[in-house]
């Protein structure tokens, strides 16, 4: 109601275009009343001057009827091409304007569609010089980070639905079980509600950070790195569970192979992608990191020898929450987005990650593709991405 009501006070008042012709009619009346009195008042001195300096004899009478017949003259040819002139001025000025009006009328139209949550709503290009064509093309890539950020939000909020229906309908089974006595506090109990908990804080903090990485919301720091720095700290993260259940971690990883990438960021996509391989192998199976280089680039790759993926899956195996591939089960643990926030992760980097897989029974492999540096001199630089 309330930005009704301000639309309805404005209209009452000019327009842009009138307001605009207006001003320059107003411009073009003062320059013609100014050429008029000018005109005038020197035109009849000047040919007064070049009718002595042409020894042309008039009689008093004579030279006041030609003066007169030359400031008429003059006067009336100067009205006319005056007036000539401020009709021409004042049609392109009213094109001008109108164009003007029409292009910020799209742009207060658009403006109100996305205030209303209408995030599809583009301005074409005006056609009225690089700057109108500036405005709607910053226009225009607002409108699309608005529209990818509430197309994230969304999907955000019906992945969290789906996914906290098991762990909550677990938990409150369970609650509602121990206040009718039907179970006890016991250890067991205690690890289903521990259980159901850490998956709901995991899953919360994974699509967090999915999201952020999507909508461009991330810090890079990027910095020439040793690969074999970034897999040896990834290895000695996760190197205990591996243990536990009797999987071997191997690493083949050159001494000389250097990236441009933020180490954090490497360090955490090498962290999900070694994760999810645990979950898919079993015990006496292996994984093993390499690294490779190909041209300018730097590939990563992590290889396991577990459950492998079919290839109708493989296409979708960096989808959030995408069920039909067992290695997105998650009942082995994981919160289904840990290979899509890699991929972000990866993206927002300027690389590309990619999954191969004979097929089941075959292992999996995940490569990494990052820019390659040549030295360490390379220095570090920090953008948001």
């Amino acid at each position: 109601m309330t930005r009704v009501r301000v639309l309805t006070r404005g209209a009452s008042r000019p327009g842009f275009a009138t307001r605009l012709l207006l001003a320059q009619g107003m411009v073009l009346v003062a320059m013609s009343l100014t050429a008029w009195l000018v005109a005038s008042s020197v035109g009849p001195g000047i040919f007064r001057d070049h009718l002595e300096r042409g020894g042309v004899a008039h009689t008093a009478t004579e030279s006041e009827h030609v003066e007169e017949a030359f400031v008429d003259s003059l006067l009336l040819a100067l009205l006319a091409a005056l007036l000539i002139a401020i009709l021409l001025a004042l049609a392109v000025t009213w094109y001008l304007s109108r164009r003007v009006q029409l292009s910020i009328g799209r742009v207060v139209v658009s403006a109100t569609e996305v205030a209303d949550g209408d995030y599809t709503s583009r301005i074409p290009s005006p056609g009225l010089g690089s700057e109108f064509d500036q405005l709607a093309g910053t226009f225009n890539a607002l409108a699309e980070r608005l529209d990818a950020a509430e197309t994230t939000r969304r999907r955000m909020l019906a992945d969290l639905a789906h996914e906290m229906r098991t762990p909550l309908a677990t938990l409150d089974a369970h609650l509602e079980a121990l206040q009718d006595g039907v179970r006890r506090l016991d250890a067991t109990t205690l690890a289903v509600l521990q259980g159901s908990t850490a998956r709901l804080a995991r899953l919360a903090q994974d699509i967090g950070a999915v999201s952020r990485a999507q909508e461009g919301n991330l810090e890079i720091r990027v910095e020439a790195t040793p690969i074999r720095d970034l897999v040896e700290a990834a290895h000695r993260a996760i190197s205990d569970r591996y243990r536990e259940k009797g999987v071997t971690l191997h690493a083949d990883v050159p001494s000389d192979f250097l990236v441009l990438a933020d180490p954090a960021r490497v360090g955490q996509v090498l962290g999900n992608l070694l994760d999810n391989a645990l979950r898919h192998t079993p015990a006496g199976g292996s994984v093993t990191t390499s690294g490779r280089a190909a041209g300018s680039w730097v590939e990563i790759w992590v290889t396991d020898t577990g459950e492998g993926i079919e290839p109708q899956h493989l296409g979708h195996v960096f989808d959030r929450f995408y069920r039909a591939d067992p290695a997105r089960n998650r009942s082995r643990g994981g919160s289904g987005i840990g290979l899509t926030i890699s991929q972000a992760l990866v993206e927002a980097q300027g690389g590309r990650i990619t999954a191969h897989s004979d097929g089941p029974g075959r292992g999996a492999s995940f490569v990494v593709r990052l820019p390659a540096a040549t030295s360490p001199e390379h220095g570090s630089s920090a953008r948001r991405t």
